[in-house]
């Protein structure tokens, strides 16, 4: 190969290294502008919330009143209670729609908790009953203590934690 093929590539291998590594940065960028924009959601609704105290719970979209069972007593939890964390006090109400917990823009109860992952848990409804599904997070869903290998029904008072945040269900 002549001394001018070899100083082409060598600068091809110079620029796609550079192409690369600004693909890199422009990533990361995007990352993180997601999630500034996500706290400033959640820092405006905590702010409204603290003005307005008279204000029902927030209520997912396409979300309507729970069913009941066969018999008509038994009721599905309808709210989201946010016991510890950086939300804590927070309520969400429930309908009959499953609820994504997580840090992405996409969930349904953003968390503000550098302990749970973007796409966390799903609480999805069944009958009369709400189940707590771990969608492969980092740091893992519990129930009492115990880690979810499985979706798992979660009783109305019973404790759950996605990251540092912990929740319960009421009715």
């Amino acid at each position: 190969m002549s001394e001018l093929t070899i100083t082409l590539l060598r600068f091809g291998f110079l620029a796609l290294l550079w192409i690369f590594i600004f693909a890199v940065i422009a990533s990361q960028a995007r990352d993180l502008a997601v999630g500034n924009r996500a706290r400033a959601a959640v820092d405006s609704a905590r702010k409204k919330r603290g003005a307005r105290k008279d204000r029902p719970a927030k209520q997912p979209a396409g979300s309507g009143p729970a069913p009941t069972t066969t018999g008509g007593t038994r009721h599905r939890p309808q709210n989201l209670m946010i016991i510890d964390g950086p939300l804590a006090g927070s309520s969400f109400q429930l309908g009959s729609a499953p609820v994504l917990l997580g840090r992405s823009n996409e969930a349904t109860v953003p968390l503000e908790d550098d302990y749970a992952s973007g796409r966390h848990a799903r609480l999805f409804p069944q009958g009369s009953r709400w189940f707590l599904e771990d969608l492969g997070s980092t740091n893992g869903t519990f129930v009492q203590g115990q880690q979810l290998t499985r979706a798992a029904a979660v009783e109305p008072g019973v404790q759950f934690k996605v990251g540092r945040t912990v929740m319960e269900l009421r009715h």
